[in-house]
């Protein structure tokens, strides 16, 4: 038998075949209990999406359902699934999983952005602190009247820990609402992430406190609470002045190194960076303090603009650490958790009190100084206070350091887990509630799409991800830059400028390192751009660098914006921005990449919830969308060759009508190539009519400056198509998205089409075809043919 109460715990068995049961040993009980955990929070987490909950309501409940409050009221389960031998083995791995999970947090935070964060947030963070402490005096009072053993627990330390769980916010947490509900580049949401960063820092300072304080434990003595404050003190001095000089060498040499594919010395300084995390935790354990404030410490200490270093170790380690390792501290949390503590109407009424407390002190004093401070309309206010109530994993750590230091007894601690969870529950259905989502599409706004073609400006909301968007992009507006334009300002049926909407489309997810994202955003615009790029920054974005460098051009009007949602909202803000703007075209780009290695062409898929983004755009937007197919699109030799294919309607006349205005561009070559399909019934002789008088326009105004052929649509169509994409002849190809054929050719030659893209550009997108042409697919929305 491996397992005996006073002998060792053996680590493994050898198996049922022994006569053994495995669930008497380590490590066996902890694969158990971990793939338990994660399959209860998961399904948690699925059934509280249509709530929009965040993940971690769900594991505060998971941990809560498997301790003593639900399936750990059953004998059976907790002798078989967590007996109490294995309970320090599963806070062990939990804790190592806690232990990276703050230094990922302390990666997350940039204080330097905290320090710019402005009075504003900075007013509104204190209020959100200061409030709820006060009010945390008399809960503190009323905790030790009412419930018994509390008294003999010092006052102060008490107090503080009270006050530090009444008054944090959760700053990952609330991210990840913030995102959900598409506010993160509004002012309620940049302010409230400005505050929370400030309040989480804050937060942390107070923990630090207590838990000096409460240090003594059994020598419950002022010295040694002052020694390990000292010493916390020192450790973060060093940590600062040390390390941080330290870190920043590192992170610049690994980041070269990564740039020279030298893999060894990458891997040793992000090794090293791991094992710095473990021994600063050991460290501050060592003076009194508490692990997870090395962890924390050493991550804000790493430098976040010395490369992509702080990126490539939160993508490294944030998989295993937040899917695996961090619902374990939940569960363990959650064996703690005995909910049938509180019993009677007493003690639901300190539920009741507590909750209620935390909720009127963060709510009350943000939403004081949000309206006298920074003048917020009323529903502003109230929605940032509601925010700013938000719990999460550093409440949970709060407690059980309470919990460990014996200044919280079990009901106390039940009492405020409740707390936690129910304050966090209520942010998400009370935001909506009260905030109209900066998203939602604005009735008003139906009717300009057809006066914009009469102003000077053509305005574009050009849609990226990344800088090989950013470079496509900017040579495609290139082409419609016309030296003419600028000579005409007299004639008012010209455009003189273009005006370029420049969205920076940002895929916010459950994942640690979106919040890396949301740190850098301003409103309005990118991170990258403006006031933000700073001389002495290591790197620039080089997407913001890129448009920086083009706006400097002055033909071209850049502004840049931000979206940043989860992928199956992403069209909403895409569509309200072009609608608030005034948008007269959306460019998209395509969700796959070719680029050559070697003599073989390589595919890279951006992904399939981005297709159905471009989807939705084209589907639902009331402005005309391109979907941009880059193979490598650029001005060659300060110019392009474009070809225009016609085959007619309303897709192709807008396409038509695009092209039409690359013709001035003095290094533009354009070609318009019409396939005519005679004696097809798909047309009807309206439709005809306007396909002729659009060819016969173009020809009499751009005539002389392009060049015009005639080809027959039969069965050679995709013979001639590829052929023009092969040829090489042309940088670029633009075609309407839907395409009138016969039904012959139709079901002969384009069985297999894409919506986002129609059957012409999706056989000139297709792989392994040898096309050398970008493409560009425009579709116009039928009410603005």
């Amino acid at each position: 038998m491996g397992f005996n109460e006073t002998n060792s715990i053996k680590t493994s068995s050898d198996g049922i075949w022994q006569g053994e049961n495995t669930l008497h040993y380590a490590f066996p009980m902890l694969i158990i209990q971990t793939t338990l955990v994660v399959f209860l929070s998961r399904l948690l987490a699925f059934l509280l999406k249509p709530l929009r909950q965040p993940k971690v309501v769900a594991e505060i409940l998971a941990g809560i359902m498997l301790g003593p409050s639900a399936f750990g009221r059953s004998k059976a389960f907790t002798h078989w699934i967590f007996p109490s031998w294995s309970t320090p083995i599963l806070e062990c791995v939990a804790s190592i999983g806690l232990l990276f999970f703050l230094f990922l947090v302390g990666l997350e935070l940039d204080l330097n952005t905290i320090l710019r964060s402005g009075k504003k947030a900075v007013g509104i963070a204190f209020a959100g602190i200061s409030l709820p402490f006060l009010f945390s005096i008399g809960v503190a009072f009323l905790l030790r009247k009412v419930i018994k053993g509390i008294d003999s627990v010092g006052y102060g330390e008490f107090f503080l820990f009270i006050g530090v769980s009444l008054s944090i916010t959760a700053f990952p947490v609330l991210a990840r609402i913030l995102a959900e509900l598409r506010l993160l580049t509004t002012q309620v949401g940049e302010m409230a992430m400005a505050a929370a960063a400030f309040n989480d820092v804050a937060a942390w300072i107070l923990l630090a406190l207590a838990v000096a304080l409460a240090g003594g434990g059994s020598h419950h003595s002022p010295l040694i609470s002052l020694w390990v404050l000292l010493s916390g003190i020192g450790f973060v001095v060093f940590m600062f002045l040390i390390v941080r000089p330290i870190m920043i060498w590192v992170a610049q040499k690994a980041s070269s190194c990564g740039n020279n594919n030298n893999i060894i010395v990458e891997e040793t300084c992000i090794c090293l960076t791991l094992a710095g995390v473990m021994l600063f935790g050991f460290i501050t354990d060592f003076i009194g303090i508490h692990a997870i404030f090395g962890s924390f410490i050493f991550g804000l200490v790493v430098p976040k603009t010395s490369g992509n270093f702080s990126e490539r170790l939160i993508s490294r380690i944030e998989d295993f650490v937040c899917g695996l390792l961090l619902p374990l501290y939940f569960a363990s949390s959650g064996i703690k958790t005995d909910v049938s503590r509180i019993h009677g109407f007493g003690a639901w009424g300190l539920v009741v009190l507590v909750v209620s407390t935390a909720c009127a002190g963060k709510v009350l004093g943000t939403f004081i100084v949000g309206i006298m401070l920074c003048a917020m309309p009323v529903r502003d206010a109230l929605a940032l206070g509601f925010l700013m109530n938000t719990k999460g994993l550093v409440e949970l750590i709060v407690l059980n350091i309470g919990k460990e230091k014996k200044v919280l007894d079990d009901e106390t601690f039940a009492i405020l887990v409740i707390m936690a969870l129910f304050t966090t529950f209520i942010t998400t259905p009370i935001v909506i509630a009260i905030h109209k989502p900066s998203s939602t599409l604005e009735p008003q706004l139906e009717k300009p799409q057809r006066k914009i073609e009469k102003q000077n400006n053509l305005r574009i909301l050009a849609c990226l991800r990344g800088p090989r968007d950013a470079r496509a992009l900017i040579n495609l507006i290139e082409s419609l830059r016309s030296d003419k334009n600028n000579n005409n300002n007299n004639n008012n049926n010209c455009v003189s400028v273009i005006k370029l909407y420049a969205m920076r489309l940002v895929e916010f997810t459950d994942r640690l390192s979106s919040t890396t994202m949301v740190r850098r955003a301003r409103k309005n615009g990118f991170p990258f751009i403006g006031r933000v790029l700073r001389r002495d920054d290591d790197t620039i974005d080089q997407v913001g660098a890129a448009f920086e460098a083009y706006s400097t051009l002055g033909r071209v009007k850049v502004r840049p914006t931000l979206a940043i949602s989860g992928l199956p909202d992403l069209h909403e803000d895409i569509i309200h921005v072009a609608e608030k703007k005034r948008a007269e075209l959306i460019i998209l780009p395509f969700d796959k990449y070719w680029q050559m290695e070697g003599d073989e062409e390589v595919v890279i898929h951006a992904g399939h919830g981005w297709r159905m983004v471009n989807e939705r755009v084209m589907s639902r937007a009331r402005c005309s969308v391109a979907v941009m197919v880059d193979r490598g699109l650029q001005l060659v030799n300060n110019g392009m060759r474009v070809c225009i294919v016609f085959f007619g309607g309303a897709d192709c006349r807008k396409a038509l009508e695009f092209g039409s205005k690359m013709v001035e561009h003095p290094t533009i070559r354009v070609t318009l190539v019409r396939f005519i399909q005679h004696g097809s019934t798909n047309f009807d002789e309206a439709q005809r009519t306007l396909d002729d008088c659009s060819i016969a326009e173009f020809k009499m105004k751009w005539g002389k400056q392009t060049l015009y052929t005639e080809k027959e649509a039969n069965d050679d169509l995709v013979k001639e198509l590829l052929a023009i994409g092969r040829s090489g002849e042309f940088e670029l190809m633009i075609v309407g998205n839907k395409v009138k054929f016969s039904q012959g050719i139709m079901a002969r030659l384009f069985e297999q089409n894409n919506s986002e893209l129609g059957p012409i550009a999706n056989l000139l997108a297709s792989s392994g075809k040898g096309i050398k042409s970008s493409v560009l697919v425009i579709h116009q929305q039928a009410n603005f043919g």
